[in-house]
C-alpha cells in the first residue's frame, strides 16, 4: 500500500470510476424478467445450435408433408413460410434492439476508456514532473557536494602545507648539539 507524504495509507484507488455511470447500460434489455428472456432468445438466434435445429425441424417438416405420412401443410408449404415470418417478425426486433444496445454499451465504453487514458496520462505528466523536479534537486545536491568536496581538499592541502612549515619551523628554531 503506498503512503502519503504524511506517513498515512493513500486511498485506495477505484479502477472502474469512469465505468459506474454507464452501468445501467449493462444489462442488453433491462434487468426484469422479460429483459432477461429477451436477451437470451436474441442471443441464441445467431448460434449454431439454433441453426442446426431450424434446418433439422425444417427438413423433418418437409419430408413429413412430401411422403405423404401426414398432410398437415402441403406443397408450397404455406404454414411453414407463415411459421418463418412469425418468426422474423419476432427475431428481428430483438435482434435490432441489442444491436441498438450494445452499440451504446459500446460508446459508454469507451468514453470511460477515454476517461481513464485521460486520467493516467495526467497522473504521468504529474509524476514525470515531480521526477524532473526531483532530477533537478539531486543536480544541486550533488554540485554542492563537489564543491564541498574541492573545499574539502583545498583545506586538507593549506593543513598539510602548515603543518609542513610547522615541522620545516621546528627544526630550523632548535639549536642542534655538536
Amino acid at each position: 500500500m503506498s503512503t502519503t507524504p504524511n506517513n498515512k495509507p493513500a486511498a485506495p484507488v477505484d479502477h472502474l470510476r469512469f465505468h459506474r455511470p454507464h452501468a445501467h447500460l449493462a444489462p442488453t434489455f433491462g434487468d426484469d424478467k422479460f429483459a432477461l428472456r429477451a436477451e437470451a432468445f436474441a442471443r441464441f438466434f445467431g448460434t449454431p445450435t439454433f441453426l442446426g435445429a431450424q434446418t433439422l425441424i425444417v427438413a423433418v417438416w418437409i419430408a413429413l408433408n412430401i411422403s405423404g405420412v401426414t398432410h398437415f401443410d402441403v406443397y408450397p408449404f404455406i404454414l411453414l413460410n407463415l411459421a418463418f415470418s412469425l418468426q422474423a417478425a419476432y427475431a428481428a426486433p430483438l435482434i435490432l434492439l441489442a444491436q441498438t444496445r450494445q452499440a451504446a454499451r459500446d460508446k459508454a465504453q469507451s468514453d470511460a476508456d477515454a476517461q481513464h487514458r485521460e486520467a493516467l496520462a495526467t497522473a504521468n505528466s504529474e509524476r514525470q514532473a515531480e521526477a524532473a523536479k526531483n532530477n533537478s534537486h539531486l543536480l544541486e545536491l550533488l554540485e554542492q557536494n563537489t564543491r564541498l568536496t574541492e573545499l574539502t581538499k583545498a583545506l586538507s592541502e593549506r593543513i598539510e602545507n602548515l603543518t609542513s612549515e610547522m615541522h620545516q619551523h621546528v627544526l630550523n628554531s632548535t639549536p642542534s648539539k655538536s
